[in-house]
């Protein structure tokens, strides 16, 4: 179990860290048991918490169990329920009252103009009280679908992390050809998530946020599946490696409910391998959560 506190080492640090993320952790049950059995018996420390998800509380109480668990807020603006009334937000709900279904539906009305990032910021301030309300300390921020990164949303992001005395954000600088190639529009999406990511950085590191120096994680949607963890792990780079994951259960229903025909189970059975274990112990790379970097920094500083 990693440390809870910021002590300082006698023995020579590690130099490769690793932050497993579990997304959409309180979206359904089925993804907080698999975050809860990712901790106890596997790789993860790190999950972001949907405000608005159906499960959330039963995210924060498995939170509550486990102080060892890093909770960061997964801000949702796309393929949710928003936690302010419909009325008070209009530019950002559909005619059901929800948000719209995914990033390019969002992304369309954003650029005609039709997104008013006066809602954003109040809604994403709501998302935000709702977790600080619980009382359990947050780690970190990101996304649902890194809507985050769109400029103006991302400045409303780090002003709330800020304000609110968060550390550190995420930064989906994402790789160009992870996974199976899906061809030149897929290139260039990642393209531009990936431009989007590398200018929120820069924003926040002249906030004094922390990143994690590298980012991983198959944003097509494909699962990290064992073999790619390994893969991973056998090429981590020097730093802290933030790895973007999505565990279940049961991949019946979490499709079915989600809409996304992912292998929530594939992830999941990767956090839990032995082999993945193994190849750690072997790598000397230590899996952590979004608090090594403000334990880092604050050793820095010291």
């Amino acid at each position: 179990m990693p440390s809870i506190s910021c002590i300082k080492k006698e023995e020579v640090p590690v130099l490769r860290y690793i932050i497993i993320n579990a997304d959409d952790f309180g979206r359904h049950v089925e993804i907080n048991r698999a975050v809860e059995e990712g901790l106890v018996h596997g790789c993860l420390r790190s999950a972001t918490v949907m405000p608005g998800g159906a499960a959330f509380a039963g995210a924060i109480d498995i939170a509550r169990r486990h102080e060892e668990l890093g909770l960061g807020v997964h801000f949702t603006l796309v393929d949710g329920h928003p936690i302010l009334p419909t009325e008070e937000i209009p530019s950002l709900v559909g005619a059901e009252g929800d948000f719209l279904p995914d990033h390019t539906a969002l992304l369309k009305r954003y650029l005609k103009g039709g997104v008013n990032l006066e809602e954003v910021r109040r809604e994403l301030a709501a998302q935000l009280q709702k977790v600080e309300a619980t009382g359990i300390p947050i780690s970190h921020v990101d996304s649902h679908q890194h809507m985050h990164t769109l400029p103006g949303i991302i400045d409303i992001v780090l002003d709330l992390a800020a304000h609110a005395g968060i550390r550190a954000v995420r930064t989906p600088r994402t790789p160009l050809f992870a996974g199976a190639f899906g061809g030149l529009g897929q290139l260039v999406g990642r393209l531009g998530l990936s431009t989007l990511a590398r200018l929120a950085a820069c924003k926040a590191h002249r906030r004094g946020l922390l990143t994690p120096d590298n980012f991983a994680g198959i944003v097509a949607g494909e699962a990290v599946s064992e073999g790619e963890l390994l893969h991973l792990i056998a090429h981590l780079p020097q730093g802290t490696t933030e790895v973007m994951m999505h565990p279940g259960t049961k991949n019946d229903v979490l499709q079915e409910d989600s809409g996304w025909q992912h292998d929530f189970e594939a992830e999941l059975a990767a956090i839990l391998s032995p082999r993945v274990g193994e190849a750690l112990r072997k790598a000397e790379v230590e899996p952590v959560n979004f608090r090594h970097l403000s334990c880092t920094a604050e050793q820095r500083e010291n």
